[in-house]
């Protein structure tokens, strides 16, 4: 036990007491593995890691973590600024490095959003040093101590010692120029992953950074014809292009030499393959880890193992990572942890799994994001079944071209194996009725899918009051994330699996690898890409049986307005169902052709603003800063934000992180965020909506998100 116990490194819970020997020893312990992966002196993490949170010895800090106390509005008090006070102890030769490890683990070096970074508070304030250095003599003694414990050399620094520390500091981090500190992100991956593990973090670590065994994937079958195709090939990168169900997963997989990130788009797809890889590599010591909004809820369970996972989701070090585009945007756009991120990515393979699939904001950010794992030195390997030409040839190029990157496809031949779709054009859905009727009298799965919610819910209503008696389900993004869980799982393990007649409504969320297999569908038209990949859940299941067998799928018209046409751009909605046969087989051997006529060319948007931080192969931020996270996600103008119900409102308010977070419902701010409805300062800040705003079987009914609908009794 330390000398200086009573020295925290936050505040105590009822549950916690971390001292901030403690804490500190975990960061260096976990900066050490992370150095050594990276091939960086262990010797500079350890003592980086080491110094970073010293200045938490101060008094100043100590109070801060007491019960009852409130910062004073001209409080401020940084303690990365008192650590470094103490630069002196490490060699002349490693303060540059470790002054990247300490000055900006929390806030940007300068433009912080609260002004409070170290150049922010030298420069706008007069007595910044005075502040962080008051009590000096009485506080560092306790410094050393502590340092003296965790195996750092020290000797008395004088006052005007600390303040040269100080101004060495200061001078070094104004002189940066642009470029992307990776110092910065090994203590920032490394206080991560020790501040929420905590007591677990040592035990963790001999699970960071496992190579991963894939030779599971070495398997061949003649039904799934890129298995039979050699993965061995020196070049760097994959471009593979290949039909639903040839097996481009397990090919992409085979190309991997390292570490693996799995990118897919939707998040009931990477639940699906997180499920399946982690299947297929349990008898492995990889460690599959899932990252999303609600990876925590999808692997969290009682046990303190499973605890220990869940957390385990958001960190860096797994052998097999699996998520969507938006956990690496960051790395674009330089938001904060970006540096973490690339620590994580440096020299991995990463999977980007139908790409296309995105808004023409998505496609230039994933552009670009290729651009800047080509600089770090990562192997990135490309699956689609449908990319437009002039999209590949820009991948390509940016992979370095022909010399780089491995291209696969199928042969004609092949592909015509892979013919299993009639497709019909009907001009809405009210000719659908007799169709219907027919395929649940012959006992066949039915899938609708719908580029709307509310349209999906009113589909799901009118399916209800014609088949009561039928099995059926409602699928979207707006459920609360227990509710939504319960739901993949069904679908796959329990509507998938019937041999008798059953309906189910989607929106796109069942486009991009979810291994289902129905028997007829009804969508709305989308983009030709899209519409591939939703057909791709019809007769997917691949025998010698089914080789040669058709079922149908019937599109609807296009709206005629622009609004109606929305997410999607009416014009690619008119030339999707103009190519589209009717009455015909869709062929394997002409949809490339069908893609490149929706899609002669690209206008990839441009994202030459001052939010992107990487250009023409050079950082374009300096050095120990970050940008807001805001200019994402106005681009990406994603699920933003999260409601809870009225009657959750208590559970959320006291239950534990996971518990809370099982209440949330993801949605777009813009759809809810000028309501006027109350929100919680608590945990994701959700919105309460109210009652019946929510049903288990229809999701989120946004037309019903007004106060007005709030229980009466709340308010009297």
């Amino acid at each position: 036990m330390s000398s200086c116990d009573d020295i925290l490194a936050k505040k105590e819970t009822p549950f916690s007491k971390i001292s901030l020997a403690y804490h500190l020893r975990s960061v260096a312990n976990v900066a050490v593995v992370i150095a050594e992966n990276l091939g960086l002196d262990k010797n500079i993490a350890w003592k980086g890691a080491i110094l970073h949170d010293i200045g938490k010895t101060s008094p100043y800090f100590q109070q801060t973590l007491k019960d009852g106390f409130r910062r004073s509005p001209n409080f401020y008090f940084r303690h990365e600024i008192a650590s470094l006070f103490f630069l002196s102890l490490v060699e002349a030769s490693e303060r540059d490095m470790v002054i990247e490890m300490i000055a900006a683990h929390h806030k940007s070096i300068s433009k912080d959003a609260r002004e409070l970074g170290l150049l922010d508070l030298d420069e706008n304030t007069d007595d910044c040093f005075e502040v962080h250095s008051n009590g000096w003599n009485e506080w560092s003694s306790n410094a050393y101590i502590i340092l003296e414990e965790l195996g750092i050399e020290t000797n008395p620094i004088s006052l005007e010692e600390a303040e040269d520390n100080y101004y060495y500091a200061v001078d070094y981090c104004k002189k940066q120029k642009s470029n992307c500190s990776i110092w910065r992100g090994v203590l920032m991956a490394a206080d991560h992953y020790a501040s929420s593990l905590e007591e677990l973090s040592d035990s963790s670590l001999d699970k960071l950074f496992i190579r991963p065994d894939l030779s599971f994937y070495n398997r061949q079958h003649h039904l799934y014809p890129l298995s039979l195709i050699t993965a061995d090939n020196a070049k760097l990168h994959t471009l593979v292009t290949a039909p639903t169900g040839a097996g481009k997963t397990d090919f992409l997989l085979r190309r991997c030499q390292g570490r693996v990130f799995y990118t897919l788009p939707f998040q009931a797809s990477i639940n699906a393959m997180y499920d399946r890889i982690k299947n297929d590599l349990s008898n492995t010591a990889s460690q599959v880890h899932l990252q999303h909004s609600a990876s925590m809820l999808k692997v969290f369970g009682n046990k303190v193992g499973e605890v220990e996972e869940h957390i385990l989701q958001r960190h860096i070090g797994a052998s097999v990572k699996v998520l969507t585009p938006h956990q690496i945007a960051s790395i674009a756009f330089a938001i904060k942890g970006y540096e973490a991120m690339i620590v994580d990515l440096k020299n991995c393979d990463v999977i980007l799994d139908e790409i296309h699939t995105y808004s023409d904001a998505i496609q230039a950010i994933v552009l670009k994001i290729i651009e800047i794992l080509v600089s770090i030195g990562c192997r990135v390997h490309v699956g689609t079944a449908t990319m437009p030409s002039c999209l590949y040839a820009k991948v390509l190029s940016i992979l370095g071209g022909e010399d780089k990157v491995y291209q696969v496809s199928l042969p004609d031949e092949t592909l015509e194996t892979f013919n299993r779709h009639t497709i019909h054009k009907r001009d809405s859905f009210d000719d659908m009725w007799t169709i219907i009727d027919e395929s649940v009298s012959r006992n066949e799965k039915i899938l609708i899918v719908c580029n709307r919610v509310k349209r999906s819910q009113e589909i799901f209503d009118m399916i209800e009051s014609q088949y009561p008696d039928i099995p059926k389900m409602l699928i979207h993004s707006r459920f609360k994330r227990k509710d939504r869980i319960v739901k993949e799982s069904d679908l796959k393990n329990v509507f998938n699996e019937m041999n008798n007649a059953c309906i189910v409504v989607s929106t796109q969320v069942v486009e991009v690898s979810l291994d289902i297999s129905f028997d007829l569908m009804v969508t709305e038209c989308a983009p030709i890409d899209a519409l591939i990949q939703r057909f791709g859940r019809i007769n997917r299941k691949r025998t010698e049986s089914t080789i040669g067998s058709l079922k149908p799928i019937y599109v609807l018209k296009p709206p005629s307005e622009k609004g109606d046409a929305l997410p999607y751009s009416l014009e690619v909605l008119d030339r999707t169902f103009e190519v589209l046969p009717d009455g015909d087989v869709m062929k394997e051997t002409e949809i490339q052709g069908m893609i490149d006529f929706v899609y002669p060319d690209i206008e990839v948007r441009n994202l030459d603003f001052s939010g992107i931080a990487f250009k023409e192969g050079k950082w374009q931020i300096k050095k120990l800063r970050h940008n807001a996270k805001s200019a994402l996600l106005d681009l990406l103008d994603i699920s933003s934000a999260v409601c809870i119900t009225e009657s959750d409102k208590e559970k959320y308010l006291l239950g534990k992180v996971q518990e809370s977070s099982m209440l949330e419902i993801p949605v777009s701010f813009k759809s809810i965020g000028f309501n006027n409805l109350e929100q919680l300062d608590k945990g994701s800040r959700p919105f309460v909506v109210p009652d019946e705003a929510y049903n288990v079987e229809l999701g989120l009914l946004i037309d019903k998100t007004k106060p007005s609908n709030y229980k009466l009794s709340e308010f009297l």
